[in-house]
């Protein structure tokens, strides 16, 4: 505490209050990389230094409900609406922070979330978490081109996760307005593997990632029958996630069960139980078919020392 003189303690409350930052986003479950990132942020040592605000617009509570429309889930979008603007309103945020989506409805949904903020005079920074923005644009009509480019020039700068995204945004922002803040996080000491490998322990090979079409999971059984056809078949096999429909699910359970794949497969991990699978495993394997940001599992398999097989 400090005192001016000739000033009254209220100034000096005001100079020391933390500026308040508004952070949209989803929460999990489900573990996806946004929702993960969101409550990393949250945690942060950055709420020592502002003032965090959260409006949580999680609507899917399983990731199979994911782009699926239905009533129930226009109210609670309309609730999340009213909700950014009553607290845009009553709080005065200095910033809000709005991730965007890299779909023609999803970011539909998001400009209401960059109309509101900027209506109410907040300054907005967008942030993508992924790298398909420029593929979505050029498949676009010229309509959806001109309606993402009036809103990003409303905001005052766009996030990315890594320099080599950059180039998403540079038709639509100046470089000044386009900012660099990769995924990371502080791994908790029990994530690290420190043991010499046992060569007489029978590796395993670890597949941490939602079980979807696009993230690869049905290639990785492929790749593993192929393994089991030219002898090697001294694996074993772990597989975390949540499934994207029972028909996907049935195919690729039944690749394991009609080729004999030593294969466990778990619900979504975390704290302690995903930390523990990391540490008992020997090779780390992600191989999307669909352009993937920075994905968290890489960062994770990497602060466990793990090798890693992934698509480029």
């Amino acid at each position: 505490h400090f005192r001016i003189p000739g000033h009254s303690s209220t100034l000096a409350r005001r100079l020391m209050k933390k500026a308040k930052v508004l952070i949209l986003g989803k929460l999990p479950p489900p573990y996806i990389g946004p929702a993960v990132a969101t409550k990393i942020l949250l945690n942060s040592k950055l709420k020592a230094r502002y003032e965090f605000l959260h409006v949580n617009t999680t609507i899917n509570s399983d990731i199979s409900t994911m782009g699926r429309w239905g009533i129930g889930k226009i109210w609670a979008s309309i609730a999340i609406y009213f909700k950014l603007w009553w607290t845009c309103v009553r709080h005065r945020p200095k910033l809000v922070l709005v991730p965007i989506s890299q779909t023609t409805m999803g970011f539909l949904k998001d400009a209401i979330f960059i109309l509101i903020a900027v209506f109410t005079l907040r300054k907005v920074v967008v942030q993508l978490r992924g790298s398909n923005f420029q593929n979505w644009q050029k498949a676009a009509w010229g309509g959806t081109r001109a309606f993402v480019k009036f809103f990003l020039s409303c905001s005052s700068g766009v996030i990315v996760l890594g320099q080599n995204l950059r180039y998403l945004f540079e038709p639509y922002l100046p470089p000044e307005r386009i900012f660099v803040v990769p995924n990371g996080r502080r791994f908790e000491q029990t994530l690290l593997t420190t043991d010499a490998p046992d060569p007489d322990r029978i590796p395993n090979v670890l597949y941490l990632a939602n079980f979807l079409p696009s993230k690869g999971f049905e290639d990785v059984l492929h790749a593993l029958v192929i393994l089991k056809q030219r002898g090697i078949t001294q694996f074993n096999f772990s597989g975390a996630g949540s499934w994207d429909n029972p028909e996907y699910e049935a195919k690729c359970r039944a690749i394991i069960t009609d080729n004999e794949l030593q294969a466990d497969i778990h619900p979504p991990l975390s704290g302690s139980i995903k930390s523990a699978i990391f540490s008992g495993s020997d090779i780390f394997v992600f191989t999307p078919r669909m352009p993937e940001g920075h994905p968290w599992v890489i960062v994770e398999a990497m602060a466990s020392s793990l090798p890693i097989v992934a698509t480029d």
